[in-house]
């Protein structure tokens, strides 16, 4: 949110240009001032308790500007240092109560206009003070304005009833006549001094006056806009329409709770689409399994056909050197036997490391399977 530095700037900088100013035409101002003592008192009176009165109006909204930056941080417990808001005490007790019943904040439009109506008047009522001190300057110089308005009537009333014009001395009677115009003189200073003061004193609050609307207004937009965030239309008097009536709190409680549930139901069934494609992955892995396990038993297959060959074709070598060599000698036959019986283990040892690791790998891809099965069905139960 905006801070309201930027105002209390531009103020304290036109009281100083207003104060150089007045530097500039002292001697005048003292000598309007002394016209009439006690009422222009009153009038810097009156325009000293309006500037502390409009530079208290900004400055107290820094308060309530960091009380809503540190609930938006949702640092709760830490919120006993700050001083409490006023201006937005209803404000903090409900979203105080609210962010305590539930994990994430949330307002209907009801709530929220509540809240800015409350805010919006107490901001009217602290206007209303700086208009009537603008007023009440503006009064008194009128005031100044028609009391030396009287005493001018009165004082020149008095001066022509008392000058005798058949008098054989005129310049004691233009004597008399001049002492006569003093009083009336004294009565339109009076007058202009406290309207020079009233309406110079008018333009200063009603300046101060323009930057603290500013500041509220830019308070009143960005709380506007933060409620707008933590609004949900859908919940009980969200929905915006014509002969909009209230709606019961019982009603009202149902409705966010069925919300809440439609939100639980949701992360819910999120969670469901997250293990269905783990499932599925875990599928995938099992058939890859399974492919691999069948291409392990092709082979295995292949290989004993391969060993089959080999003893037919042993077998009809034995039958055609037999038929050969009936009659070869017994020395030949033996290191033919010989061969043939090395070249037998060898096929047999072949066959035998062959036939381990394919049932080795069979376990394994086995082993795997049941693995895979067991949890999918535990993953089904939850």
């Amino acid at each position: 949110m905006t801070k309201p530095y930027g105002f209390l700037l531009r103020m304290a900088i036109f009281l100083v240009l207003i104060a150089l100013g007045c530097l500039l035409i002292f001697e005048t101002l003292l000598s309007a001032f002394n016209a009439n003592v006690f009422l222009n008192s009153v009038i810097l009176g009156v325009l000293a308790i309006g500037i502390v009165l409009e530079f208290y109006t900004v400055g107290r909204l820094n308060r309530e500007i960091l009380w809503v930056e540190n609930f938006q941080r949702g640092a709760h417990g830490a919120q006993t240092s700050i001083a409490p808001p006023r201006l937005l005490a209803p404000a903090a007790t409900m979203l105080s109560e609210r962010s305590d019943r539930a994990t994430r904040l949330s307002l209907n439009t009801t709530a929220m206009q509540t809240l800015l109506d409350g805010v919006g008047s107490r901001l009217d009522e602290m206007r209303e003070i700086g208009r009537y001190m603008v007023g009440l300057l503006v009064f008194l110089g009128l005031l100044g304005t028609f009391w030396g308005l009287l005493i001018t009537v009165q004082s020149v009333s008095a001066v022509i009833a008392g000058v005798e014009v058949g008098g054989a001395d005129i310049g004691l009677a233009f004597e008399e006549l001049k002492s006569g115009l003093e009083a009336p003189l004294e009565g339109m200073g009076t007058a202009f001094s406290s309207s020079l003061f009233g309406l110079a004193g008018s333009l200063v609050i009603g300046f101060l006056g323009l930057q603290a609307n500013q500041a509220q207004n830019r308070f009143y937009n960005d709380l506007e806009e933060w409620l707008s965030s933590l609004t949900r239309l859908s919940g009980g008097g969200g929905v915006i329409s014509d002969g909009d009536q209230s709606v019961p709190a019982y009603i009202q409680a149902l409705l966010e709770q069925t919300a809440d549930s439609l939100e639980g139901l949701q992360r819910t069934i999120a969670k469901a689409e997250e293990s269905r494609s783990a499932s599925h992955s875990d599928i995938k892995q099992l058939t890859d399994g399974i492919a691999r396990l069948a291409g392990s038993l092709q082979q295995e297959q292949q290989l004993m056909a391969k060993l089959a060959d080999g003893q037919r074709q042993l077998q009809s070598a034995l039958e055609e050197l037999g038929a050969r060599q009936a009659a070869g000698a017994d020395q030949a036959v033996q290191r033919h036997l010989a061969s043939i019986e090395n070249h037998m283990a060898r096929l047999i040892e072949q066959a035998a490391t062959g036939r381990a690791e394919t049932v080795q790998e069979i376990r394994s891809e086995i082993r795997l399977l049941a693995r895979t099965i067991a949890a999918i069905a535990e993953g089904g139960d939850v």
